[in-house]
């Protein structure tokens, strides 16, 4: 069974930006898709972006457990551990996909 052993690290954050990855934003970059650092509220690009800001934030940082920041998309992925979480089945909070 796969484990997260990050759970302490999450925070109830609000995305830093709205408009797209901040790395990017910043450096005239471009992106696939978003996640938002469930410790920070830091906004990066995925792995499937050129510059993968997202996973480069959760090893740069040590704020390893991100969300997808996509419409319709309810999931979160610890980089470390390489867990995937998903909602609970009973809608309050996310469960480790084993």
């Amino acid at each position: 069974m796969s484990v997260c052993t990050h759970l302490e690290l999450l925070r109830d954050v609000e995305p830093r930006t709205d408009l797209g990855c901040e790395d990017c934003l910043a450096s005239g970059g471009r992106w696939v898709h978003l996640r938002t650092c469930l410790s920070c509220g830091h906004v990066g690009c995925c792995d499937s972006s050129p510059n993968r800001h997202a996973s480069r934030h959760a090893a740069g940082v040590g704020h390893p457990i991100a969300e997808s920041f996509e419409p319709g998309e309810d999931w979160a992925w610890c980089f470390a551990d390489q867990v995937l979480f998903e909602p609970s089945p009973s809608g309050k909070g996310i469960r480790a996909h084993v």
